[in-house]
Order: C-alpha cells, then sequence, then structure tokens
C-alpha cells in the first residue's frame, strides 16, 4: 500500500470504500477497492473473487482495467484504472439531456464492452448506469463484475435475484432461472432509453410494480397457447411465457404505447433498435453483436 498515496475518498458501499489515490513511482491516478474482511467470515467474499478473476481475464477499451490487488489480513484493495464519473453523474450532469450522438458513441462503447463479454462467455448480471464508467474523453467502461460469472453449456441454472430492478429483464422478474446473455442485452436497452429521455425508462418499486411499468408501455405480453388469450400479431407475442413462475393469469391487460412520443430524441433507426433490445422473448432479443451491426451507428461506422 506504501506505493498508494491516497488522495480523497469517492463512494462508499455495504463491500467497503472507494479512493482516488496516486501510484507514486509513476503518478498514475488510480481508484482503490477496499473490501473489509470480516474476521467472522471465511476469507473473501465472493463477489470479490468473482471480480477478481473475470477482470484478469476481461482486458477489452470499453472493460474497467484492474491493475493490482493487494491482500492484508484485514482488507483487500482492488487496485483499478481511474475514472471521472459513472453514466448516472454524465446524465445528470447534462441535466437529463445528451445530445443524440452522444448517446450513440456511449451507447455503442457499451455494446462493444458487453459484447466482448459474451464472446468470452460472461453474463454481467448488473448492468445500470451506476455501473458503467466514464473519462473525461467520453470514453465509456463496464465496472462492478461483483455479480457476474462465466456460463457454460449445458445451461446452468441460475439465480433470479440479480440485476437491479430497473433494468431486469421480464423473464428473470417472472422467476426464470434459465437465462443467457439475453439478460444483459434487457439493461442496455433499459439505458438506452434511459439516455435518451434522462430518466429511467421503467422505474418500478417492487417486482410486481416492474412488471406492470413494463406492461403499460410495452403491452402485457400474450402467450397465444393460450385460447382465451387473443393472437393479434404483435411484439407482445412471447410463446410459453404462461410457463414462467411467477406468471399469473389475471396480469392486467394493456395495449401498449408507441414509443416515438416517448422518446422524441430518437431517430426511427434507434427506435427499431431499441425494440430490437427489449423484444420480450428472451430467443428473439438481438444479441451484442448483432446491435453493433444495426444501421443506427452508420454514421459511426462511416466516420461522418
Amino acid at each position: 500500500m506504501e506505493k498508494y498515496q491516497k488522495i480523497e475518498k469517492l463512494g462508499e458501499g455495504t463491500y467497503g470504500i472507494v479512493y482516488k489515490a496516486q501510484n507514486r513511482e509513476t503518478n498514475e491516478v488510480v481508484a482503490l477497492k477496499r473490501i473489509r474482511l470480516d474476521n467472522e467470515e471465511e476469507g473473501v467474499p465472493c463477489t470479490a473473487i468473482r471480480e477478481i478473476s473475470l477482470l484478469k481475464e476481461l482486458k477489452h477499451p470499453n472493460i474497467l482495467g484492474l491493475f493490482d490487488v493487494l491482500h492484508t489480513d484485514k482488507k483487500l484493495t482492488l487496485v483499478f484504472e481511474f475514472m471521472d464519473s459513472d453514466l448516472k453523474k454524465f446524465v445528470d450532469a447534462y441535466g437529463g439531456d445528451l445530445d443524440p450522438l452522444t448517446v450513440k458513441h456511449l451507447l455503442y462503447q457499451l455494446l462493444c464492452g458487453i459484447s466482448f463479454c459474451h464472446r468470452n462467455r460472461v453474463l454481467h448480471r448488473d448492468l445500470k448506469p451506476q455501473n458503467l464508467l466514464i473519462n473525461k474523453r467520453g470514453d465509456l467502461k463496464l465496472g462492478d463484475f461483483g455479480l457476474a460469472r462465466a456460463f457454460g453449456i449445458p445451461v446452468r441454472s441460475y439465480s433470479h435475484e440479480v440485476v437491479t430492478l430497473w433494468y431486469r429483464a421480464p423473464d428473470v422478474l417472472m422467476g426464470s432461472r434459465q437465462y443467457d446473455t439475453s439478460i444483459d442485452i434487457w439493461s442496455v436497452g433499459c439505458i438506452f432509453a434511459e439516455m435518451a429521455t434522462g430518466r429511467p425508462f421503467f422505474s418500478g418499486t417492487s417486482v410486481e410494480d416492474q412488471l406492470m411499468h413494463i406492461f403499460k408501455i410495452l403491452g402485457t405480453p400474450v402467450d397465444q397457447q393460450i385460447d382465451h388469450m387473443p393472437f393479434d400479431g404483435s411484439a407482445r407475442v412471447w410463446p410459453n411465457c404462461s410457463q414462467l413462475p411467477e406468471w399469473k393469469r389475471d396480469f392486467p391487460v394493456y395495449g401498449g404505447v408507441p414509443l416515438e412520443p416517448l422518446l422524441p430524441k430518437l431517430s426511427a433507426k434507434g427506435i427499431d433498435l431499441l425494440k430490437r433490445l427489449l423484444e420480450y422473448a428472451p430467443e428473439r432479443r438481438i444479441s451484442a453483436e448483432q446491435a453493433l451491426q444495426h444501421p443506427y451507428f452508420d454514421e459511426l461506422r462511416t466516420g461522418s
């Protein structure tokens, strides 16, 4: 620890404290995430072990760099590259009014980072603006891999107690444990809409309230295999949704609303991409790799 000179405290959470610090040898500014080790617990928290093991493998311009791990009896300190802000603070600093090109640049970087995770068989499972870090150059990086995990074949049964409520996919809200990369894609869609509007798109206060927020905007999903529910050919069709553990036959039926008036900053291409990210059926959700090829990003690719 003598190597690092603490400059200021950046934040504190259940895991410990984050400091801004400087490497005395190189003068490089870093972030120190100090995790308290409870002597009554057995060693290092599993979230820290996950974060360390995954970040040592995931080296990418849009993923927060882990430089060093310092371990003593009383505490564990993770040394990260320093980032000036997170996406939540960044959006708030602009009064929620990001220009459309900035939204596009940030979303592209988010998709690059999550595409790299998925190619390397890692689910982040906690994408939200507070976990997306931004520096003064406008570089966006995925952080906080404490809930992330590697996935493999065959599909494992995972916990449904993941992802902060406002960014949690409806299949997970309804108790699905058989999820894949689509869990992160839904979160990306929610973050995209939040950048475009300046406020959370689905802001429920409980699991049921969260579902109602989603249903009111996108429409209550329809399992066309249930006779008494009409098949209207819309995006609300979600095969086998009635088989989810927390599905209720008496969910209020909402028809949904057009997205364009809710997201006036988004072009027709932006609305189309958002709809593909927020598909109800997980298997129909666009992948990160496919999303990066969407026409919405054409101007970034051509450099115009």
